[in-house]
């Protein structure tokens, strides 16, 4: 017995060998998840035209969580409904999953061990010129007027001098856009987003442009499936703490990744200066060097970046155990952390994409979104400098001054074979364009055989 196809001709068999191959090739973060996405459904298959995928990306830009995988959760569902989305969604973040669950395993076991360390320290250096690349790229396309540019100034002062939480700045921000908005002013007008050179001749493609009768239903259907996905996210997490209490490591994962689920506005890139330090200050679950090294392994893995969160999770849960096997302890707070991350990003998509268009015709929030885009560009900045600061200098100090608090580098603490492999990264990056799967394959093998050559790093 076949299995019966929809209306566009595309059975749900042949969608989900799509989505496995879009996910064995999502490497080189959202940018180029999202070309390859546009490469396949657009240009190859003509399943979806060019402008019903940018307005189903600029829907996914306008939510917290990574938006690549958000689209293809998105035109997942518009294709085959609740399950078609459950499927794409699922499929895009697998092989990260199992990727960063394997290194994470290697990590815990032998990090600290000879070539594995060497390895790690090679890829720190090519994701701090990938993480000044971001800022660079992200920067171009935001920041349009010294409005906005002010914005981004104020939200990096913010967080590197005073600390600001991260989630104060993007309500501040998106506050700030929306009274701007309202009192008439166009300074924050929200500019499109979309792939390079995403522009293809339009031509029939097979869903076309009807609305299908699902994303018309009501708001009986959109609710039902949106508190069943509330309560797969947060039955778990209200569970660990009535079992375990507040301070017990899984409970503080399951909370701190949940708020982080609705706050990750921008991308990973724009959250992991917070993860990174609440992991390591806040939750001592991890030293200062390990977050590159995740960061390292979701940037050489297909998937978000957003999964190098899998790794704090796991690094956090082993070596607060409290009894348990750690290598067991770290599985489950790998597991525990991408459920609470991923799954409310199923929860926006069922929930809000039938009132997608109402969304994106709403100038108010248009303009509320591309302040809190400004601001993120300020505080990717700061990531990028509190990577700099524990990359390239083996100590920091502190100074303080009232409400002031930020980290100073120690001059003669300066890691020269660190400094060696960033700027030879960043000139591959910046002078030469090559692609940031090939600068860490090449900074990861330089580490290596300094290592082999110096015995020591």
């Amino acid at each position: 017995m076949t299995e019966p196809r929809q209306g566009h001709g595309v059975s749900l068999a042949e969608a989900t060998r799509t989505w496995a191959r879009i996910a064995a090739l999502s490497f080189g973060g959202p940018a180029g998840q999202i070309a390859v996405m546009h490469r396949i459904l657009v240009d190859e298959k003509r399943w979806i035209s060019d402008a019903r995928f940018l307005h189903a990306l600029n829907y996914c830009m306008l939510l917290p969580g990574p938006e690549a995988q958000q689209l293809a959760t998105y035109i997942g569902w518009l294709m085959h409904k609740t399950k078609g989305g459950l499927i794409a969604g699922a499929l895009f973040v697998l092989p990260g999953f199992v990727a960063i669950m394997a290194l994470s395993w290697l990590y815990a076991l032998f990090g600290n061990v000879g070539a594995v360390a060497a390895l790690f320290f090679g890829l720190k250096a090519a994701v701090l010129a990938i993480v000044l690349d971001a800022v660079r790229r992200i920067g171009t396309r935001t920041l349009k007027n010294g409005t906005l540019r002010a914005l981004a100034g104020a939200a990096f002062v913010a967080i590197f001098f005073f600390g600001a939480p991260f989630p104060v700045i993007v309500v501040a921000a998106g506050l700030i856009g929306w009274l701007v908005s309202r009192a008439g002013s166009h300074a924050f007008a929200a500019a499109g987003h979309g792939p390079a050179g995403s522009a293809v001749e339009e031509g029939p493609t097979l869903l076309g442009d009807d609305i299908p009768d699902h994303a018309r239903g009501g708001l009986r259907a959109s609710l039902a499936v949106s508190l069943t996905l509330l309560l797969l996210w947060l039955a778990p997490v209200a569970l660990l703490f009535a079992l375990l209490g507040p301070d017990n490591v899984f409970s503080q994962i399951a909370s701190f990744f949940s708020q982080m689920a609705v706050v990750t506005f921008g991308g990973a890139y724009a959250v992991l200066a917070y993860v990174a330090q609440q992991a390591v200050d806040g939750f001592h679950w991890l030293r200062p060097g390990e977050m590159l090294d995740g960061l390292g392994m979701a940037e050489t893995t297909p998937g978000p970046l957003i999964m190098v969160t899998q790794f704090v999770g796991f690094m956090g849960a082993s070596r607060q155990a409290a009894g348990m096997d750690p290598m067991l302890a770290g599985t489950l707070g790998g597991l525990l952390t991408t459920w609470v991350t991923f799954v409310p990003c199923f929860l926006w998509i069922f929930l809000g994409a039938p009132y997608a268009e109402r969304l994106r015709a709403n100038r108010g929030l248009s303009a509320a979104l591309t302040a809190i885009s400004a601001s993120i560009v300020g505080v990717i900045l700061n990531l990028a400098l509190w990577f700099a600061l524990h990359s390239l200098f083996r100590e920091t100090r502190s100074v303080g001054w009232g409400p002031l608090a930020f980290d100073l580098p120690v001059a003669g603490s300066v890691n020269l074979p660190a400094v060696i492999l960033t700027a030879a990264a960043a000139v591959a990056i910046f002078r030469f364009r090559i692609g940031a799967l090939w600068t860490l394959a090449g900074t990861a093998a330089a580490g290596i055989g300094w290592w082999l050559a110096t015995g020591h790093l």
